[in-house]
């Protein structure tokens, strides 16, 4: 029998119910199959859908009836706000680069790549080749598998000089996603109450998790050259900070990548001081016009604890990131993983390896940079010629964004507000900020789907900007 078959029975079941009392029962199979001359599998495909519906419920052994309608009532939980008092922290809603955006949407306001810029035949590879491995029946070690703890190492060790020891792979906790890893940092390393340095500005997920840990954010200006190193010394000075969070190589969301003296000053204030500095490098893989040079490639006295994440350039399925840390700090993180989430799936560890050390990952990387760099140019000349009162405060050398400061007297709220309405979507400034917004920001990705849209998209953009001012 056809699918029409099977909808003829549904809509006339449905007027029998509809005049039927709750709990009527419906005639057997055996009589709707000699009523509506129909095979027993599209009659059962026919209360299949009704069940589904809501409409109908099987009891087995006694028959088929008419499901009684239950009336929502709403619920209270009033209660839950005095049992668990006001929050520490403020919680966040949900960030403006997360949100999902509907398919006609021109949308520059996320965070990850499109998957045309990610290495779709490994990882379909990768993850079939792990299912059938035993890392898909057996538990992983806490701090990683060493062989892919022993990659991460290696990664970093193939920038260090001559005269500083390499990370060894015990140095290497693997973990679920850098954000998970972040908070581990605050948790052991600054601790509740304590003072973080952070850029300003700065990646929104760091804010969050310092935030939620209880850290006491002091910002650190830092402009197209990155942080000047003197105003890094004096807020150690002045706060008794033991730690700064940065992203010395295109920092989300301004793209800045600190000069080797740049990088060698701070890292001496570092030590100066007896504390840490935190390098993200969530941005690795993705060097356009530069390559990335990790900080932590110039320190074997364990001041720098490196993060690096591989879930923006391999797929965000496989949440695999890594941090490089020695000493008393690595222990610390790494019991601080140990009670937040015990070990990393072994499936996604065994897969995210697989793709790194395939032939074919390199030639991603090249294929990948050339792509980034078409879209960034696309992106900036599109805005030029459509929107030149939006400033760009710094061409990229690599990352996924762009810049823009507009003007001053944008009212932010409704720009983005009206550029939504001709589905443009755009991610505001004020989240990469960890005090006051010291203007008008807004954040472009230049990765997301359809780089085709992007004058149209910077035609719309001006416009709003000449429209609200």
């Amino acid at each position: 029998m056809t699918n029409d078959s099977s909808t003829r029975i549904v809509a006339d079941l449905q007027t029998w119910i509809a005049a039927a009392p709750a709990g009527a029962k419906l005639p057997s199979t055996r009589s709707l199959v000699a009523r509506y001359e129909a095979s027993p599998v599209t009659v059962q495909k026919a209360l299949r859908i009704l069940t589904g519906q809501g409409l109908i419920e099987s009891r087995p052994g006694v028959g088929t009836f008419v499901r009684a309608v239950r009336t929502a009532r709403p619920s209270d939980y009033g209660w839950q706000t005095g049992a668990l008092g006001s929050p520490r922290n403020r919680l966040s809603s949900e960030p403006a680069t997360m949100r999902a955006a509907s398919v006609d949407a021109i949308a520059l306001h996320g965070g990850y790549p499109d998957r045309e810029l990610l290495p779709e035949r490994l990882v379909r590879a990768a993850l079939a080749r792990a299912g059938r491995s035993d890392t898909a029946l057996t538990r992983s070690p806490i701090a990683g598998i060493p062989e892919l703890q022993a990659w991460f190492a290696a990664e970093l060790a193939s920038a260090t000089p001559t005269g500083i020891t390499a990370p060894q792979a015990s140095d290497v906790i693997v973990l679920p996603g850098s954000q998970s890893g972040l908070s581990s940092i605050f948790r052991a390393l600054v601790t509740g109450g304590r003072p973080l340095l952070i850029e300003s500005p700065s990646y929104w997920g760091a804010i969050l998790a310092a935030t939620q840990a209880g850290v006491r954010l002091v910002p650190i200006a830092s402009g197209p050259s990155g942080p000047d190193p003197d105003h890094v010394a004096r807020a150690f000075e002045e706060t008794g900070a033991r730690a700064f969070y940065a992203q010395p190589n295109y920092a989300n969301p301004t793209g800045t990548q600190w000069s080797a003296t740049t990088a060698q000053q701070i890292l001496d204030v570092v030590r100066t001081y007896g504390a840490f500095l935190v390098e993200d490098d969530w941005a690795h893989d993705f060097g356009i016009t530069t390559n990335p040079t990790p900080v932590a490639a110039q320190d074997d006295n364990g001041h720098v604890v490196y993060i690096r994440s591989l879930t923006k350039s391999v797929s965000p399925a496989l949440r695999v990131a890594a941090i490089i840390a020695r000493g008393p700090a690595r222990d610390r993180i790494l019991a601080d993983r140990a009670a937040a989430s015990m070990y990393v799936s072994g499936i996604l560890q065994t897969a995210a390896l697989d793709i790194v050390t395939h032939p074919g990952w390199q030639s991603h990387l090249r294929g990948l940079r050339h792509q980034l760099l078409s879209r960034r140019d696309l992106l900036i000349t599109s805005l030029t010629q459509h929107a030149p009162s939006a400033h760009l405060t710094l061409i990229p050398p690599g990352g996924l964004n762009l810049w823009l400061r507009l003007p001053e007297s944008t009212d932010l709220t409704a720009f983005i507000r009206e550029c939504e309405t001709h589905n443009v979507l755009v991610a505001p400034g004020t989240e990469w900020f960890p005090a006051e917004p010291t203007g008008p920001y807004v954040r472009l990705n230049y990765s997301g789907p359809n780089p085709g849209a992007y004058p149209e998209a910077a035609r719309i953009i001006g416009h709003t900007l000449h429209q609200i001012s």
